[in-house]
Parts: structure tokens; sequence; C-alpha cells
């Protein structure tokens, strides 16, 4: 798979039916590894073993309901009292990190109210800061927690 702009992470890896899999530390299961995946598990680990944050904090893949739709997002990190700090979106390396991206993440964000979001596609990485429950934002030049 393609290096990320991640520090490096050791990963478990396993071959079955052709189809390469990567052991998720948060759901503790293989899954399979696309390209998003792949990604999404260096977001995993960058926030684990870099930043130090409890993985008990941490959501992945839950649903939520927008506009009588059901939709899932990537990644929460949640405070100590269970309220969503850190929204992130995870696209594959191919994809582009762009306002359409954007608008997906802060469309799920008016549902989450999460004060910081990240958007990611594994080489660029964007971050920013909530206003006014999610109806306004500030581009931020780091990782916000």
């Amino acid at each position: 798979m393609l290096k990320l702009n991640f520090p490096s992470f050791e990963f478990k890896l396993k071959k079955r039916d052709n189809k390469t899999f990567i052991f998720d530390i948060l759901r503790k299961k293989l899954i399979l590894l696309t390209p998003e995946e792949w990604v999404r598990q260096h977001v995993i680990h960058f926030l684990v073993s870099t930043k130090n944050i409890s993985a008990t904090l941490i959501g992945i893949e839950k649903k939520i309901v927008i506009n009588k739709m059901t939709k899932r997002f990537d990644l929460v990190v949640f405070d100590n009292n269970g309220k969503s700090k850190l929204l992130i979106e995870c696209k594959a390396p191919s994809v582009k990190v762009d306002k359409k991206v954007f608008d997906q993440t802060a469309i799920y964000n008016k549902e989450l109210n999460s004060k910081y979001l990240m958007i990611t596609n594994g080489l660029s990485h964007l971050y920013f800061r909530s206003f006014n429950n999610s109806k306004s934002y500030t581009f931020i030049k780091d990782f916000p927690l």
C-alpha cells in the first residue's frame, strides 16, 4: 500500500482468498483492506499511539440519521462525557480533499456538533474549528487535540 503522511506504524495484515485484511485495534477484528481503510487505520494508530487518545473514546463507522437518511461517519473522538469533540472523515489517497468532502463532513457535523473536524486522504490533512453549533468553520493549521 501507498506510504501515507503519518508516522510509520506496524499493522497486522492477513491474506485470505486473494484479499488482504488489516486488523482494526478498535473493532478488534480483521477488516478488508481498501485504500480508504488504509487511511482510516493510519488515523486510528495516529490518534492512539501518537496523540495518546484512549481507544475507548474513539467511535468508528457509526450510523447517524440526517434528513431521514442513514449515514456513517468514519471516526469521532469523544470527550470523557461522551460528547463529540473531533469528527474525522477519511478518504482514499486518490480522492481529492476538496469542498465536496468538506461539505459532506459539515453535514455530518450538524448532527454530531463536534468542536473540530479533520479531513484526510492520508496525504493531505485539513483541520477546522466549528463555531455556532456547526454553522461556521475556520481553518486551523494543526491537529487540534
